[in-house]
């Protein structure tokens, strides 16, 4: 509901003249009981003017004019002649007859020419209502040069403006954008002892409006009221004119032109206060409907809810007619600050009271209804519009288009293209880029072209929505289609492209990461006649730095100085980030010092760009005087910054300096992130802090923050420390929290079961990684996996036989590894999984796949597959090694194959093998798995003979604690 207004702002009923509606506010007239505005509508038949219903658009043509009239309009309309047709046409016609042939014509030259013919013929005598229309014509086609000689020349034939004309001057000066050259009329009008009538001061207010200037145009019309003209007060030199039409010059040239009138008409008529001029009979109040419609979109428009339904009581209190344009501008008041019930109301008693809706009136609550997000409310309100008789509009379909399309609703969207193809009405242009959007996002491309080539053979489409229809293809990384609009274009019209299409063809060549298309698209630029701007130079150094080609990005910045084009902060940021990227922190500083001489002022990111990367290169002085330069050129720090800084102090264990910092965090809004505080823990773990890096992680944990990095830098501290327990416990509250979705994250968990001991655990998550997420496996991977293998009792000579197929890659390594792995782990299901990837097809020719599969039957209890396996290795003519020796001892102790034991033990013992403590050991544990713990013994002294005992021993436990520094060295690294 609308509430009455607080501000100080407000306009007063006591200042207007106006008496203030009472409270609480009700809505006679049968107005819902749960609606309230904030004023009394008193609802009489001659308060309301009724209108008619919209119908299609009729030209002027169509008024109907008495006399000779009709055939001379008809005869312009068709003539290039204009002076011809008029001399054999026109007799003697009144100045009123004149003035209807001079309204009628639709273009300012053919305006003048009839004017100018008018003027040639004797008896002509100069009125204030011809020139009004000339200068209007040429006001709206801003062509400020013609009509500054045509009020010259008005001056000169003695022709004083009136009201109208200044309210007109007002009018086209404002809709140009002028809107302080249009306030200029309004002191000359004052100076001329001229005061504003309520159609000029309306225009005044609505100048001010249009330009957002909504506090300017309360006090303008406050002080109409008060009938003064005030201008002093209201600082025209903060306005800021955006002229729609004219170059810079052209503005120059108006002030001029407009001093020298004012200064004319003040050394004529000296005024003490010039910009203060009292009429007799004030106060007055305004009695337009047109005037109070104004007013209350102004108030609307400012946000001013009261004092728009204040207007718009005072308006039925006084009798001045409601029409649809007032029921328009409330109901769009009403819905844009959230009051759709309201709305409604008010459009079931404008029909109540006799006064029509438009077209206007249901395409407002249509696009009310759709920024609410009621599809079906604003669909209803597109239907009923043909139900009570009226034409949708442009604006209509655009608006329905628009809602539907940006929900993807293509059924509905076609429905409507259909309806409009039934009635002959053209798709607007700027509703074409987003059809196509809808279409591209659904992945109809071929509906997007048809779409498009439909329109093109309607009419050319400008240069913004090609770029449009460009960067749609752009956005989806579609570069072909985006190309092909982009030169249809030049191939069809022989026109050029506009440098928006070049800019936006560009970018597409960018998101496809066709980077050398872009340049030569850059290149041939200027040879088809269009040069580059701002925006062209920036988007090419940004993309290419983006993607660190640093040197094409330095040339185009070099061209893009040379030709007075001011690089913006974020493309120096760019070029200087993809530098520190590379490693090449002096180019990046000569880069700044070259933003610096251009007067770029340098941002956090270009200072944060500078400082992480001599905090990456240990240069941490470097860091921490760019740090300090940013202090001293009031650059704020931000947490990425600061972040950094930490980071440098890490760099070298500057423990204080890097709690300060991080202190300073603490106490900003938000506090630390979690990159600062990973770099703080991962400081705090480097220097062996565990209390205090435990209060950070606690922290993070509160703040349920923590992220790979931060139970990675903890696991590897508690490890460090040799807390395994709580390693474990981190692992385990790390895969909780579902971060185990990456290589790197399950490598750490891996590595930290692996120190502790839980090879099985270790063994079981390895196969979530690989079989249940399907992640692709890296060297920490592996490097765990040869330490479980090792761990595992797997043969020395095993693991470095997988370890060399790994490193050659060797076809099947990894099945070969695996498989071996869980086997070695008692996870004989598993095994057999990576089994079968090795024996799906013909084994390799190699020993490592063989050795898998022997050993992988063999340790599952499938002795026939494991001997069958070793068979058919021997008819592919390949001979076993050590490794199948040891794996095939294993499978005939398990099977309780003596003899086959033995036989092998006989080929040790004559010299027919080369004596190895794996198969001494494959040996001794074979007679065990067959109960001959008889035999066991024999090869344990066999063992004692081959290798003296006190030899044997210190070779066994050196390599014992070599493999385990290997160990322990590959746990580290995978951290």
């Amino acid at each position: 509901m609308l509430q009455p207004s607080t501000s100080s702002s407000s306009l007063s009923s006591k200042a207007r003249g106006f008496p203030s509606p009472p409270l609480p506010f009700s809505l006679p007239c049968n107005f819902s009981s749960r609606v309230s505005f904030g004023f009394q509508l008193h609802c009489s038949s001659s308060s309301v003017s009724p209108t008619r219903c919209s119908k299609p658009n009729h030209t002027s043509k169509n008024r109907r004019y008495g006399g000779v009239l009709p055939s001379i309009l008809r005869s312009l309309d068709s003539s290039t002649d204009i002076e011809t047709t008029l001399s054999s046409l026109c007799l003697n016609l009144s100045p009123k007859e004149q003035t209807v042939l001079l309204k009628e014509q639709s273009r300012w030259d053919r305006v003048l020419r009839v004017f100018r013919f008018f003027q040639s013929h004797q008896g002509y005598v100069p009125n204030v209502i011809h020139y009004n229309i000339v200068l209007r014509a040429l006001g709206r086609a801003g062509k400020w040069d013609e009509l500054r000689l045509c009020w010259i020349e008005m001056a000169h034939n003695g022709v004083l403006p009136t009201n109208n004309t200044y309210g007109m001057l007002v009018d086209v000066y404002g809709k140009a954008g002028l809107v302080k050259e249009a306030l200029l009329w309004i002191k000359h009008m004052s100076q001329r002892m001229h005061f504003p009538d309520e159609v000029t001061m309306a225009t005044v207010v609505r100048v001010f409006k249009n330009a957002g200037e909504f506090d300017r145009a309360d006090r303008f019309f406050k002080g109409w009221c008060n009938g003064i003209v005030d201008l002093d007060g209201l600082d025209l030199d903060s306005i800021d004119d955006s002229p729609k039409n004219g170059s810079v010059s052209s503005i120059v040239n108006l002030k001029q032109f407009l001093s020298m009138e004012l200064f004319k008409v003040g050394a004529r008529n000296p005024i003490e206060k010039s910009m203060n001029f009292t009429k007799e009979g004030s106060p007055r109040k305004p009695r337009l409907s047109t005037t109070f419609n104004t007013l209350i979109d102004l108030y609307g428009k400012a946000g001013r809810l009261n004092d728009a339904a204040n207007l718009f009581s005072e308006m039925l209190k006084s009798g001045v007619p409601i029409d649809t344009v007032t029921f328009n501008t409330m109901i769009h008041i009403c819905g844009t600050h959230g009051h759709l019930s309201e709305a409604e109301s008010l459009l079931k008693k404008m029909e109540e009271k006799g006064i029509n809706p438009d077209t206007k009136t249901y395409n407002i609550l249509l696009s009310l209804h759709a920024d609410a997000g009621d599809v079906e409310a604003a669909l209803r309100y597109y239907r009923k519009i043909r139900k009570v008789g009226l034409f949708p509009d442009t604006v209509t379909h655009r608006a329905v288009l628009h809602i539907l399309c940006h929900r993807n609703m293509v059924g509905e969207v076609e429905a409507v293209l259909a309806e409009m193809d039934r009635n002959s009405i053209r798709i607007d242009e700027h509703s074409v880029p987003v059809i196509m959007q809808m279409y591209v996002n659904e992945g109809l491309i071929g509906q997007a072209k048809a779409l498009f080539e439909r329109f093109q053979l309607d009419c050319v489409l400008s240069s913004t929505t090609l770029a449009a229809v460009i960067d749609v293809y752009a956005e989806k990384g579609l570069w072909v289609e985006a190309e092909a609009v982009f030169y249809r274009k030049r191939n069809m019209t022989g026109q050029r492209n506009d440098v928006l299409e070049y800019n936006v063809m560009i970018k597409a060549y960018g998101m496809a990461k066709l980077h050398e298309k872009a340049l030569s698209l850059f290149k041939g630029m200027k040879n088809q006649g269009t040069w580059p701007d701002e925006i062209t130079y920036n988007s090419l150094v940004q993309m290419l730095a983006g993607v660190d080609l640093v040197d094409d990005a330095q040339r185009i910045l070099a061209e893009m100085m040379d030709s007075d084009c001011k690089p913006g902060c974020k493309t120096f940021a760019s070029l200087i980030a993809s530098y520190v990227r590379l490693g090449l922190l002096s180019d990046a500083v000569d880069v700044y010092e070259t933003m610096k001489k251009t007067g770029v002022k340098p941002n956090e990111v270009v200072y944060g760009s500078l400082i992480n990367g001599f905090a990456e290169s240990g240069m941490v002085e470097e860091a921490i005087q760019y740090f300090r330069m940013m202090e001293e050129h009031g650059v704020q720090a931000n947490h990425i910054v600061l972040t950094s800084l930490i980071k440098a102090y890490s760099k070298v264990g500057c423990l204080e300096e890097a709690r300060r910092v991080y202190d300073k965090m603490k106490d900003s809004e938000g506090g630390p992130d979690v990159a600062a505080s990973n770099s703080m823990l991962s400081l705090c773990a480097d220097l062996g802090m565990v209390s205090e890096a435990e209060i950070i992680f606690n922290d993070l944990r509160e703040k349920g923050t923590c992220d790979v990095i931060s139970f990675a830098t903890m696991m590897y501290l508690y490890k460090g420390m040799g807390m395994l327990d709580e390693a474990i416990e981190v692992a385990e509250e790390m895969r909780q929290s579902g971060l185990l979705n990456d290589c790197t994250s399950f490598n750490q968990v891996l590595a930290c079961y692996a120190a502790d001991g839980q090879l099985r655990e270790c063994c079981e998550l390895f196969h979530e990684m690989l079989y249940e997420r399907k992640l692709l496996l890296d060297w920490g991977t592996f490097k765990t996996l040869f330490t479980l293998l090792k761990k595992g009792g797997v043969p020395i000579e095993a693991v470095a036989q997988l370890q060399t197929a790994y490193n050659e890659a060797k076809p099947l390594a990894t099945a070969a590894i695996t498989a071996t792995l869980f086997s070695a782990m008692g996870l004989y299901a598993y095994a057999l999984e990576s089994c079968q990837e090795l024996t799906k097809n013909e084994i390799h020719v190699d020993h490592f796949a063989y050795n898998a599969v022997i050993y992988t039957y063999g340790a599952s209890g499938d002795i026939d597959m494991a001997l069958k396996t070793y068979m058919r290795m021997q008819e592919k003519r390949l001979e076993p090694d050590i490794v199948t020796q040891a794996y095939l001892i294993g499978v005939y102790g398990k099977a309780g194959m003596v003899e086959g034991v033995k036989r092998v033990h006989s080929r040790l013992t004559f010299g027919d093998l080369e004596p190895k403590p794996t198969l001494f050991k494959a040996l001794r544990d074979a007679y065990v798995s067959a109960n001959r713990q008889d035999l066991a013994n024999v090869v344990k002294k066999e063992m004692s003979i081959a290798y003296e005992e006190e030899r044997d021993y210190n070779s066994i436990s050196g390599e014992d604690e070599e493999d385990e520094e290997e160990e322990e060295s590959d746990e580290d690294e995978a951290f």
